[in-house]
């Protein structure tokens, strides 16, 4: 009985620290975008303020060393850092739900209502706006 409720205290802080640790890393790639929108931007600024534009050099730091590039290569190295960005915080976002969905279930407590909720495709966007249209009755002149 007693290792019963030893192994379930464990299952239960092993749970919370995973939440926990998912959660800080989602901050922490949010904070890696962020940085890394605001160089595109500026790379974007600095090309226009230049005669020579994208053709125009820029330096980076690639680990320790220093490179310098052209300004187009350095912003598409940058958007495709940022598109993974976007699928790995994606991916621990989804990751995070199914996480904090297993510590409530062994705490006995039901699952988040919402949770687990998704944008509208395209066609469903499409369907409920011509669903609403429909149904405005037409405007009477006076």
């Amino acid at each position: 009985m007693d290792n019963q409720i030893i192994r379930l205290f464990e299952d239960l802080e092993s749970a919370g620290e995973k939440v926990l640790s998912d959660r800080q890393e989602v901050v922490d790639l949010d904070r890696r975008r962020n940085s890394n929108r605001q160089a595109i931007r500026a790379l974007q600024q600095s090309s226009k303020a230049q005669y020579k534009g994208d053709l125009s050099k820029t330096w980076i730091a690639v680990g320790n060393t220093f490179l310098k590039i052209p300004t187009s290569n350095a912003k598409n190295m940058l958007e495709s850092d940022q598109k993974l960005l976007d699928i790995s915080v994606n991916k621990l976002r989804s990751k995070l739900k199914d996480d904090v969905n297993r510590l409530r279930d062994l705490e006995g407590k039901e699952e988040l209502k919402g949770f687990g909720l998704q944008a509208l495709s395209r066609d469903d966007l499409a369907l409920v706006t011509k669903t609403i249209q429909d149904n405005i009755p037409p405007k009477q002149t006076l």
